[in-house]
């Protein structure tokens, strides 16, 4: 499987393209090695390089030991489930190889070791990748790393490169300056890259979605993934260059009624004194629609190119066969006026290339990437939720991106694009990411094949001023990084509070008359409208929110409750699992301090974004799993069919519901409630689901006016 990755054919990152940067794949060749007493920094393994093996003293460290005797007092039913306070005991580690990006937790790594390992150093060569002439332009080599979970810091042959705190998101490291003393030290561009990395399996405050802590997965809880879990690869770019999302390029498309490109176009390395200026060039499959080039002021990194991107009338007469076929010019599902549009239906996108210039008018840097004009309302009042001004009814899928034998990291990038056609087969047009910030690669799918897509943050389970500060940290770069895609349409930082093991979990436990966990639902809230103010945000996902833009619901009841509650807005609305509250109400607490809490806002758009959860009963009793599970249970796959159209239609048929999220696209370990598989197989003909799904969506699209 890592082959796959290591192959110079596979870029890791297709929505932004550097045509003059050279970059080789840095996935072969790591080891890996658990120090469990965290022995390396004192034993300087960074400097000296990580030793061969480790031996492990026979008294377990005491603060560790009182940490989790503490976390057992905490949550006294973690006993029943094996968790035991570490015991003095005396083994020893081995240095091994590992096949990134794939974690020590599977067999996919060549590891494949199931243990707790907090502390895990890796370390391979590497060499400068840079021709002379690179060299003598000044040209910097970069270390990118797709996703490391969790905290991590990196050495170059003994000089600190960087560090990150964040398992989901991207970063990189510049090693240029360690590759030029090696250079000097020994006349070769060699260095030993070595990476500590932190991964609590116990801290519960640190973001983690579905990654148990617990020595047994179990419910909806799965088997962890620390470390590398994302391609790693070098890259050698200009000292100037044009950044990506993450640095702070936007590329705003919602204005589809002039076809009016709003960027920001970022710039990194910039030298003081400099000049420079950016160019965007838009096209629509070949045909070059317009360019325009603005210089960088002189006390920012960043300039705005606002381009419009609305054909001229004989522009669109010679729009290409290629265009035509997909993007019919009579269509108004695919263009208003002369702006071609975007949708799950009409995914069309025009093609971008960002050029840099300098102050003497020569090529810095270029980059291609690509837009797609949609525009997202839901704020009219009637509880729709339209794209491109017609009602769209969003019909997804629980997406919880895990593989058999390579857990969160997909066999091949091909599994991503695979996964979404498996969920188009079926009749759905998009997904909520659950509980996991998804490699890029999905997203660039999503955008070519039209495929709605809710970003989903990893929450943590305990409340605390490191939880507020960890997850503010790294949501704000998930939102960054996923900007620019066309097929993100909703954000959803957090999931609801949920106590199906008996644990208050989520990181917000108390809303009900904790207000400083309703402040922090509030500054996400916030914060995410600063950065993007086009799409719509949904705050705690399934019940007690405390300020969103849509009304969200989970009910995993059998199909006769359901349709009893969403037969009248008031039974959606009211009480949720456990007498939760659909919104937080006023509170006065003993200090003084007081919040008014939040309600339904008249007109919102209603969405079901977690129904469904039906496995089947194996035939034979042998063949049932020992934590085989789902929410209920059907007798066999005839039986699930019939139970998931009576569960979609019990969502839909009184009419106040514009969208859904069944769960789930595939079992996940024991969790075995998926429509396939976890290898992907169909438990039910995709058809026959597909048959159910487009009645369902026509059910909702016969009820509205005709005016919608």
């Amino acid at each position: 499987m890592a082959s796959v990755y290591n192959s110079k054919d596979f870029y890791p990152r297709p929505d932004f393209v550097h045509g003059n940067h050279r970059w080789t794949p840095l996935n072969e060749g790591w080891h890996i090695l658990f120090d469990d007493q965290d022995v390396g920094l004192k034993e300087a393994w960074h400097i000296n390089g990580v030793p061969d093996k480790v031996s492990i003293a026979s008294s377990a460290n005491k603060s560790t030991s009182e940490a989790e005797a503490q976390k057992l007092a905490a949550f006294p039913e973690l006993k029943e489930k094996g968790f035991q306070a570490p015991k003095g005991q005396v083994r020893e580690h081995v240095k091994k190889p590992i096949n990134v990006p794939f974690v020590f937790q599977t067999p996919a790594s060549g590891v494949y070791d199931k243990d707790a390992h907090e502390v895990l150093w890796y370390e391979r060569n590497i060499v400068d990748p840079r021709q002379k002439a690179e060299v003598e332009a000044g040209d910097r080599v970069l270390a990118r790393f797709g996703a490391v979970d969790y905290d991590v810091t990196i050495w170059a042959s003994g000089h600190p490169v960087g560090q990150h705190r964040g398992g989901h998101v991207p970063f990189d490291v510049d090693i240029t300056d360690a590759l030029s003393n090696a250079w000097k030290m020994t006349d070769k561009g060699e260095l030993n890259l070595v990476l500590r990395i932190r991964d609590s399996p116990h801290d519960l405050s640190q973001p983690r979605g579905k990654q148990y802590w617990a020595p047994q997965p179990e419910s909806i809880f799965y088997t962890p993934s620390s470390g590398i879990w994302q391609p790693v690869w070098l890259e050698t770019v200009p000292s100037a260059r044009i950044g990506d999302s993450s640095a702070g390029t936007v590329l705003r498309s919602n204005n589809v009624f002039e076809g009016l490109l709003e960027a920001r176009v970022s710039v990194l390395g910039r030298r003081a004194g400099h000049g420079y200026s950016a160019e965007i060039e838009g096209s629509l499959h070949g045909l070059s629609v317009a360019k325009k080039r603005e210089n960088l002021p002189g006390d920012k990194d960043y300039v705005f190119v606002n381009l419009g991107l609305s054909l001229s009338d004989e522009q669109k007469k010679k729009a290409p066969e290629s265009l035509t076929q997909v993007a019919p010019l009579d269509n108004s599902d695919c263009w208003r006026g002369n702006v071609a549009l975007w949708s799950p239906d009409h995914p069309t996108l025009y093609d971008l290339c960002i050029r840099l210039y300098d102050s003497d008018g020569k090529l810095v840097d270029e980059a291609k990437t690509y837009t797609g004009f949609r525009h997202i309302d839901w704020t009219r009042g009637d509880r729709t939720l339209r794209l491109n001004g017609k009602p769209l009814f969003q019909a997804l899928t629980l997406d919880q991106g895990y593989w058999p034998e390579t857990g969160m990291t997909p066999p091949s990038p091909e599994s991503l694009k695979l996964d979404i056609e498996l969920t188009k087969k079926m009749g759905f047009n998009g997904c909520r990411k659950h509980q996991k910030v998804e490699d890029p690669v999905f997203l660039y799918w999503a955008d070519k094949l039209g495929f709605l897509v809710w970003g989903e943050m990893a929450n943590a389970y305990e409340f605390n001023e490191d939880y507020a500060e960890r997850f503010s940290q790294e949501w704000l770069e998930a939102v960054k990084r996923d900007i620019n895609h066309p097929s993100v349409v909703t954000w959803t930082p957090v999931n609801v509070c949920f106590d199906i093991l008996r644990i208050e979990s989520w990181a917000y436990p108390n809303l009900k008359d904790n207000v400083e966990q309703r402040n922090h639902i509030r500054s996400l809230y916030y914060l995410t409208k600063t950065l993007d103010p086009t799409r719509p945000i949904n705050d705690n996902c399934g019940w007690e929110h405390v300020i969103t833009d849509l009304s969200t619901f989970h009910d995993y009841s059998d199909h006769p409750e359901l349709s009893k509650t969403c037969s009248t807005l008031e039974g959606i609305l009211g009480k949720k699992l456990a007498g939760r509250d659909f919104f937080v109400g006023p509170v006065t607490l003993e200090d003084g301090r007081s919040d008014d809490g939040t309600k339904h806002r008249e007109g919102a758009p209603v969405l079901c974004s977690e129904f469904g959860g039906v496995n089947i009963a194996p035939a034979k009793e042998s063949e049932k799993g020992e934590r085989d599970w789902g929410y209920t249970t059907a007798s066999d796959p005839k039986d699930l069919l019939k139970r998931f159209e009576a569960l979609l239609q019990a969502v839909v048929k009184a009419g106040h519901i514009c969208g859904f999220v069944y769960t789930q696209l595939s079992d996940v370990e024991q969790e075995v409630n998926g429509l396939y598989s976890f290898d992907r197989r169909e438990k039910i003909p995709a058809t026959e689901v597909k048959k159910i799904v487009d009645g369902a969506k026509q059910v909702y699209y016969d009820s509205l006016p005709k005016e919608a």
